[in-house]
């Protein structure tokens, strides 16, 4: 039974939630804890590593992007504290992220002959551009935005620039309790990803890939490292629960955290 959503997205990056709307989307999906894991951001109104939040426990947690310098993939901290570090670093990160929206918005501008209606501001993400683009007088709705103009290899694609795998590690092992690896079987190389796992203290187990996947090779590396099982539904929406973790798994992953903040 998911007890526990580990993945969720709030509009402080890119999802549709608020910590205001985040308690009736966990009662609806039958939760008791939800991790708030903004992309490359904290969030601004979450203070401590754990939060009660009218009767749901709600973890500060973080989805750090980076790269090996042959793959990129996503960690996921849980029990964010606010260090030097991990502020130096995130806000290097974001105003790339600044940067590259600027860009994309002017090419698609350009190329198209439209004006988007969308604020460049820190949290930006290509989902916000793309919804601008299906908003406006483009020929494009919001997935043909991503997949034939913005997305990867795309005309008005932007790469981004992301820390290096050992910094971001380090820096969210200072930050956080617990740090793994998200969904690694959505990575182009699944076995090179689930090899940083050996650096890691967790890995995400439960998750809602859009196909049928084998977990066997996540199962094993949890056992040869001995690495906490995480899960969540990865929701940009206001479904939760998709996909999570059960009690024992989260008293796992809460007496990481707690730890981390000298409280256990």
């Amino acid at each position: 039974m998911v007890v526990a959503d580990l993945h969720v997205h709030t509009t402080n990056s890119d999802g549709s939630l608020t910590l205001a709307t985040l308690p009736e989307a966990a009662e609806r999906a039958g939760v008791e804890a939800v991790a708030v894991t903004d992309h490359d951001r904290v969030h601004p109104d979450l203070d401590r590593p754990l939060t009660t939040l009218e009767g749901f426990e709600i973890v500060h947690g973080i989805e750090l992007g980076v790269t090996t310098g042959a793959l990129r993939v996503d960690l996921l901290g849980y029990g964010v504290r606010r260090t030097e570090r991990l502020q130096e670093l995130l806000e290097t990160v974001q105003a790339n992220r600044v940067e590259r929206a600027r860009q994309i918005v002017a090419c698609v501008e350009d190329e198209l002959g439209v004006e988007l209606a969308v604020d460049v501001e820190p949290g930006i993400h290509r989902t916000h551009i793309a919804r601008a683009i299906d908003r406006s007088d483009a020929p494009y709705d919001y997935r043909r935005a991503r997949d034939e103009l913005i997305g990867d290899g795309c005309p008005c694609h932007v790469p981004r620039t992301v820390p290096e795998f050992d910094r971001g590690r380090r820096v969210l092992s200072e930050a956080c309790g617990l740090v793994g690896l998200a969904h690694p079987l959505r990575y182009a190389e699944p076995e090179h990803a689930l090899a940083l796992t050996a650096d890691l203290d967790a890995v995400e187990l439960a998750y809602p890939y859009d196909r049928a996947v084998d977990v066997a090779p996540v199962e094993a590396v949890i056992d040869d490292h001995d690495l906490v099982p995480t899960g969540g539904s990865d929701a940009h929406d206001d479904r939760l629960g998709r996909a999570g973790v059960d009690r024992s798994t989260y008293d796992r992953v809460r007496s990481k955290i707690l730890e981390g903040d000298g409280l256990a």
